[in-house]
């Protein structure tokens, strides 16, 4: 029997500019610690994995009851394993119990408790440094604040500095916020939605996903339909590394998804290894890792390692391919369920690369309904040089009369003439306000209107259209960037020139791209741009 609705509850208030910059500044007094554990043989992800374990349990001690679910957020660690069971011991004494923590919290790996502590092993090899993060830069923090998720907030801050780390690979696990935020409000997820994300990374749009519903609907939800979404049966995501599965596992616990005790929301593996079996979502929310090619690394008999290209022979795909985007899509295409409809980012050769790309392509234009393409700008990821898109798309029951679905695709380009950097101008959501207003979410796509100058940003094109292009090339450009035409588009000669390095390290991408699949030994010099 479902529970009677509870009463409708205040949305979270806005974060205020002193809440905003007390997150920054305690962002900044861990990440400058990062120093001092450099200095110990550990690098950034490391560090961020191990300054996470205590983060996230110093913010469990924290937590008051979770209007979610009306729980107590502080019991979800035993008393013997705690925050409070580390403070009050010093040196080898609170090295060994830590050690103790880690283990015996990582002891059910089944649980979401036991995959953010799932093989931990404490790095901080002196005791002093582990007593100098528990006594005096964690411990004396109060990371809780009335009405404001400093703890969620602090946690993704400390994420986001150790994706700038790009040497260590870090910045393939994160979308940038704001685009995440302009996704899911277009997609406008529901109650009634399963939701997941097959390469959630840390999970942010899963995250995002959760808050919007939290802001719009909790308070027509019933106590049993908040359930269904800790207990896994509601949202849930895959990630390949274990690191960053962990990470994902805590930053949404610390976000009030999942139950310690109850099953892990994230599971640990390759999603493109099997066929989805009898778990469907309704919303597909995805930023696969970049890298064109699926490998796998063989240790030979005589010890050397190499690469091996893997191709997927599953049986709901329409093409086989090591192209790993190419994958994903097709993955992502048999996970959404029919009714469902999926916001995928994908990079540029998805859209044009023929072969097996182009038997993807009409599959989706004639099973799907690809209604809208967002082009996205550089320099918005940590890995430079990428030129991706947003594919959306429904999926439907096939047509009786084999008609195809998409009868028409709207195409954004957010693209041209558009100029970010990282740390300069970074991407805001305010900077995609005008992509979610065109994109009129919740109306019918013939209630959209293209741009009135024909030089401008939103424009339509219809299934015919899309066909007749060769290879059926969904890279569609129209727009005249104006600092290529206008020599005093007012733009700074820096800024003009970091474009140039891009657009050459994007060249250089795909070239390599091609070489090593020629069988050609290629490594690619690191271009950092800001």
């Amino acid at each position: 029997m479902t529970a009677a609705p509870v009463e409708a509850q205040q949305p979270e208030p806005a974060k205020t500019a002193q809440a905003v910059a007390q997150t920054n500044t305690l962002v900044a007094k861990l990440w400058n610690y990062c120093n001092v554990l450099r200095d110990n043989g550990m690098s950034t992800i490391e560090y961020v994995e191990q300054l996470s374990y205590l983060l996230f349990l110093k913010m469990v001690d924290e937590s008051e009851n979770d209007p979610w679910e009306g729980r107590d957020m502080s019991a979800v660690v035993p008393a013997e394993y705690n925050w409070k069971s580390l403070v009050g011991k010093r040196g080898v004494e609170l090295e060994k119990h830590y050690r103790a923590v880690l283990e015996n919290l990582g002891s059910r790996p089944e649980t979401t408790i036991g995959t953010i502590f799932d093989e931990a092993q404490n790095r901080i090899t002196k005791p002093a440094l582990l007593e100098k993060l528990v006594v005096e830069l964690i411990g004396r923090e109060d990371w809780a604040m009335t009405g404001v998720d400093l703890k969620g907030d602090a946690y993704e801050g400390l994420l986001n500095k150790g994706a700038s780390d790009t040497k260590t690979g870090a910045g393939q696990y994160f979308t940038p916020r704001p685009l995440i935020d302009a996704m899911v409000d277009v997609m406008r997820p529901g109650p009634e939605d399963t939701i997941t994300d097959p390469a959630c990374g840390t999970g942010g749009f899963l995250i995002a996903a959760h808050a919007y519903i939290r802001e719009h609907h909790m308070g027509t939800m019933s106590l049993d339909e908040r359930k269904a979404y800790d207990e896994g049966r509601k949202i849930w995501g895959n990630e390949l590394v274990t690191g960053t599965a962990r990470l994902a596992a805590m930053n949404m616990l610390l976000h009030g998804i999942g139950t310690s005790d109850g099953p892990s929301l994230i599971t640990v593996g390759d999603a493109l290894a099997d066929k989805p079996s009898g778990k469907h979502a309704t919303l597909v929310l995805a930023n696969p890792p970049f890298g064109r090619k699926s490998a796998i690394t063989v240790i030979g008999q005589d010890g050397e390692a190499s690469k091996q290209e893997t191709e997927y022979d599953r049986d709901d795909f329409t093409a086989t391919t090591t192209n790993k985007q190419l994958n994903f899509l097709q993955h992502i295409m048999s996970l959404t369920a029919v009714g469902g409809r999926a916001a995928v980012v994908l990079p540029d050769n998805i859209l044009f690369e023929g072969g097996a790309g182009e038997k993807i392509r009409r599959k989706l234009l004639d099973e799907f309904d690809l209604h809208t393409i967002l082009r996205l700008p550089t320099g918005i990821f940590y890995a430079d040089g990428v030129k991706a898109n947003v594919l959306f798309f429904d999926k439907k029951a096939p047509r009786a009369d084999g008609k195809p679905h998409t009868s028409e695709t709207w195409v954004y380009d957010f693209r041209t003439g558009q100029h970010f950097t990282l740390k300069r101008r970074p991407l805001t959501r305010a900077h995609l306000d005008d992509f979610v207003a065109a994109y009129r979410a919740g109306e019918p796509v013939s209630s959209r209107v293209e741009s009135e100058d024909e030089n401008g940003p939103f424009k339509k094109f219809t299934y015919d259209e899309l066909l007749a292009i060769d290879k059926v090339n969904l890279d569609i450009k129209w727009m005249k960037d104006p600092t290529l035409e206008d020599a005093d588009s007012g733009l700074p000669p820096e800024v003009i020139a970091e474009e140039i390095v891009r657009d050459l390290q994007s060249a250089l991408n795909e070239f390599t791209a091609i070489a090593r699949s020629l069988g050609g030994d290629v490594d690619v010099p690191e271009v950092e741009v800001e």
